[in-house]
């Protein structure tokens, strides 16, 4: 009698994966076996039991090879010198139930961009992964997305590298200040005290990746400048690795300025979630317009972050989600455009 798929993939069957010898178990297994419960957790059907450097995988058949699948990736990530932890295993299952996913988890968890005062700063998902390659395939990339998917970050951490490697000899950070208009007289201090606050993300960013005592001193002599959008009118920025911040809050005027500073070797990335434009009423923002303007332009790219690139606490993805679907509702509105595959080129827009 033939079996079916179907009582194939309900077949229980065991598997048993060797633990290297020179990979501690505890590494893989995490603390009170923290990241062997939540391998369980990512498969209810699945039992999961280690024993001296063995783990036995016992479930159904299609499931088995999921998880040794997962095992396989965690084994990888842990030699890489990654701590796994519950959060490593949830991502990595995410992306290995992802069809679409065009990473491995080992490849997304191990890449790193920058190491800096004892740490390693690396995407955490496919689709910071493939921003982080966008920006080294394009000289001017968006990235597009919601709050706490690393979009600016991993944006700097690219710059910080860049500077590294001689590869550009200045980085200029900047961002708008659109409150500055009502408050800014209200604030004690010089102009430049006064819009610090609006620049302090960038600063606190800043810090995490170069040695604080350096800041001041880089800062000082030009190689790294941070400055609201209004500087840089009527500059050609050459050599420099451009990052501008809260792009939502750019004018389509001010979107242009800033696109035309682009000067011979250097690179921009432009950030901003364009639900939450702050904008006074009736200004278009630049950042929801400028796709459709700069449609068929090549060495442009524009990367899609969602929740599920969030790497907040978990909550931060489910109230992402939940305002969405708010917003729908509340303005009757039909739900925006689509995100689109994360993989490096498959943002370009076709010509119509």
């Amino acid at each position: 009698m033939t079996t079916s798929p179907s009582t194939q993939s309900q077949t229980r069957i065991e598997h048993k994966i060797v633990v290297p010898a020179h990979l501690p178990t505890v590494a893989l297994l995490g603390s009170r076996d923290s990241v062997l419960r939540a391998v369980e957790e990512g498969f209810p059907g699945v039992d999961v039991h280690a024993r001296g450097n063995e783990i036995a995988v016992n479930g159904p058949a299609g499931d088995v090879a999921l998880v040794t699948q997962l095992l396989d990736e965690l084994i990888e990530v842990a030699e890489a010198g990654t701590q796994l932890t519950p959060e490593v295993v949830k991502r990595s299952v995410a992306m290995l139930s992802d069809a679409s996913a065009s990473s491995r988890p080992a490849e997304v968890l191990t890449f790193n961009i920058l190491s800096s005062r004892g740490r390693t700063i690396r995407p955490k998902t496919v689709g910071q992964k493939a921003y982080v390659d966008a920006i080294d395939s394009n000289t001017i990339t968006f990235g597009i997305g919601p709050a706490g998917t690393g979009k600016t970050y991993l944006a700097m951490a690219k710059a910080v590298q860049a500077l590294q490697a001689k590869q550009i000899n200045r980085i200029i950070l900047t961002r708008p200040a659109v409150e500055a208009g009502e408050r800014l007289g209200f604030l004690p201090g010089s102009l430049s005290e006064k819009i610090d606050p609006y620049l302090r993300p960038l600063y606190d960013a800043l810090h995490d990746m170069v040695d604080p005592e350096q800041v001041p001193k880089l800062i000082e002599a030009g190689t790294i400048e941070v400055a609201p959008l209004a500087y840089m009118r009527g500059r050609s920025l050459n050599d420099s690795f451009i990052v501008l911040d809260e792009a939502q809050n750019t004018s389509t005027e001010q979107m242009k300025m800033f696109l035309t500073r682009l000067g011979f070797g250097s690179k921009m990335v432009i950030t901003g979630d364009a639900t939450q434009v702050d904008l006074p009423g009736g200004t278009q923002s630049g950042l929801r317009s400028v796709e459709d303007i700069l449609l068929g332009v090549d060495d442009v790219e524009f990367c899609r972050l969602t929740s599920s690139d969030v790497v907040r606490h978990r909550l931060v993805s489910d109230i992402i989600d939940a305002y969405a679907r708010w917003d729908v509702v509340a303005n009757g509105q039909r739900p925006g455009r689509q995100p689109q595959d994360h993989r490096p080129g498959s943002n370009k827009r076709q010509r119509r």
